[in-house]
């Protein structure tokens, strides 16, 4: 029940970042849901390629479909409660790489993965969604930028396989695996982290 409830916000979360950079980029109606069913469902969609989970768990369940219909008509309707729209598109998209990466990393566990592989396997899950809305959006997706985005969920899902082994529930190390990514990633920001810059200054 947890991991279909953490499954479901994330594709709300990465639904709604979609429609926000879509109708920034004033797309018409059909452009901004194409956008947000890439964001939610793009980086599920290629894991479950990879590891074999055809067809795409999206294409088992109408849940997914009728949350992303949900959360789009839901951003139309306040997208002009949203005051600051950065603001709030890097809220859902911080909210969403949380969540997802650990939805990753339970179907790498479930596909019996080694657990370096369930890291790679939530950080893609995390955020080939966003690369995806990106590039279709024209923008450079920010997880080849030097913030700090996918370094936030390879160190969230390292943190689970570490905390999992302490003892308390799993539950437990799930939802720590969860906040780690987006605490990281709120701090990066706020404090101007980032990674090392291979360019030297002109």
């Amino acid at each position: 029940m947890l991991y279909l409830t953490i499954d479901i916000l994330g594709t709300i979360a990465f639904a709604i970042s979609g429609v926000l950079v879509a109708m920034e980029k004033r797309l018409d109606l059909f452009g901004v849901l194409i956008i947000a069913f890439v964001t939610a469902i793009g980086g599920g969609t290629l894991r479950d390629l990879l590891i074999g989970n055809t067809p795409v768990g999206w294409m088992h369940d109408l849940t997914y479909v009728i949350t992303i219909f949900i959360s789009v008509v839901f951003a139309i309707i306040f997208v002009n409660k949203l005051k600051y729209l950065r603001k709030s598109l890097f809220l859902f998209d911080t909210i969403g790489i949380g969540l997802y990466t650990m939805v990753g990393v339970e179907k790498g566990l479930e596909a019996q993965l080694l657990p370096i592989m369930c890291v790679f396997l939530g950080t893609m899950t995390a955020c080939f969604g966003g690369v995806i809305r990106d590039i279709l959006c024209n923008e450079i997706p920010v997880i080849f930028r030097k913030e700090i985005y996918a370094t936030a969920c390879i160190l969230g899902a390292l943190s689970y396989f570490l905390i999992v082994q302490l003892p308390v529930k799993e539950e437990f190390a799930y939802i720590a695996g969860i906040l780690i990514v987006i605490i990281l990633r709120l701090l990066a920001v706020k404090f101007k982290i980032s990674l090392p810059s291979i360019y030297k200054k002109i």
